[in-house]
């Protein structure tokens, strides 16, 4: 096995066409890293650049002690499934799975050996190994492009979307078979998505990027508990986190009637953003410090839960139309109606700079 890392990784197309922008990230062995971001951050470029199917136009790539920078894919001893599967559509599943082995000259029972121990891993019936893609369910196709990577048994496995092209539920599924499966494996596994769900769920750490730059590489947990700045507090978590731009005096920030004392060591400016999700903001509770009162506006039924739209009484003359708060909450609690009061927990609260973006307190 060997371990993955990229050197103040660049990738330029013009002057203002950069998507991947002095990128380091190192990526060990038993390890499943995933590109995290929005259509256009980079991530899939990334991919393409650890792949060899893109020369970088400045940094390295390193693949345990060796430099592939500058290697043809075929060199560099990885395995990439495709969005769109990349089947052949004329070979039978057992020909696609085989297909790079015999390019590398196996033996024939070396091949059948490797083809046997992806099938079980997948649960691939010998049934389906006689069938063309053509006649395979996209569970199935995704399945086999798994499939032809494992055999390679690469040093190092990229997943470019995989899942992007099947329903809800069949998505779920096989999600749980990917994680399963490359627990089992050994090999550093880079995965791109733009799907928050997939990459919390399957992933050892997260790389969130943003117009080609690293946000924030961390444990799934930690960028949910503490983002490193507004885009990564906005991105990950579902329903998005609420992010308000309040103004500041004497050491506190103003929503409406409630007054949020700032955090120690940090001076007052103009105005600051405060972030809180909506799974912490509650009904309240004996002993809360911080309550306000509110209007609901929108009710949205999640089943186990409903999702209120609030705008806050008092901050009217903090936007146009006041400031609005979305609390998540239980389906069986009683929230009294229009008028609502809600508590912030002040512990999960989190405060970044209006100008930079950047958060305020770790």
């Amino acid at each position: 096995m060997a371990k993955l890392e990229l050197k103040n990784l660049n990738k330029t197309y013009s002057k203002t066409v950069i998507p991947i922008n002095d990128v380091s990230i190192s990526v060990n062995d038993d390890e499943f890293l995933t590109l995290l971001g929005p259509s256009g951050c980079g991530k899939s470029t990334a991919l393409r650049l650890i792949a060899g199917l893109e020369p970088p136009t400045h940094g390295h790539i390193y693949i345990g002690d060796r430099d592939v920078t500058h290697l043809k894919p075929g060199d560099r001893n990885v395995s990439m499934v495709f969005q769109s599967y990349a089947l052949y559509p004329h070979m039978t599943v057992y020909e696609n799975m085989s297909s790079s082995l015999k390019l590398r000259n196996f033996e024939e029972e070396e091949i059948k050996k490797r083809v046997a121990e992806s099938q079980k891993l997948l649960d691939l019936s010998d049934d389906l190994l006689n069938r063309k893609p053509g006649q395979l369910s996209g569970g199935q196709r995704q399945r086999v492009a798994l499939g032809r990577a494992l055999v390679r048994q690469p040093d190092v496995f990229l997943l470019d979307e995989p899942l992007s092209n099947l329903d809800a539920l069949l998505r779920e599924r096989v999600r749980a078979d990917i994680k399963q499966l490359f627990e089992q494996q050994k090999a550093p596994v880079v995965y791109v998505t733009h799907d928050q769900v997939e990459a919390m769920t399957l992933s050892t750490k997260v790389a969130v990027l943003y117009e080609g730059k690293l946000q924030q590489l961390d444990p799934p947990q930690r960028l949910y508990q503490t983002p490193a700045n507004r885009f990564v507090a906005s991105f990950v978590g579902s329903p998005q986190m609420n992010l308000l731009e309040l103004p500041c005096d004497n050491h506190r920030a103003k929503l409406g009637a409630l007054e949020l004392p700032l955090p120690e060591g940090l001076s007052t400016p103009d105005k600051i953003v405060v972030g809180i999700r909506p799974e912490h903001v509650r009904l309240p509770r004996e002993g809360d410090e911080f309550t306000l009162e509110g209007r609901v506006f929108l009710v949205e039924n999640l089943g186990m839960q409903n999702l209120l739209s609030v705008r806050v009484k008092g901050s009217e003359n903090q936007s146009e139309s006041g400031i609005t708060l979305r609390a998540l909450l239980s389906a069986d609690e009683d929230w009294g109606g229009e008028d609502v009061t809600l508590a912030l927990p002040g512990d999960l609260l989190h405060w970044f700079d209006l100008e930079t973006g950047d958060r305020l307190r770790q």
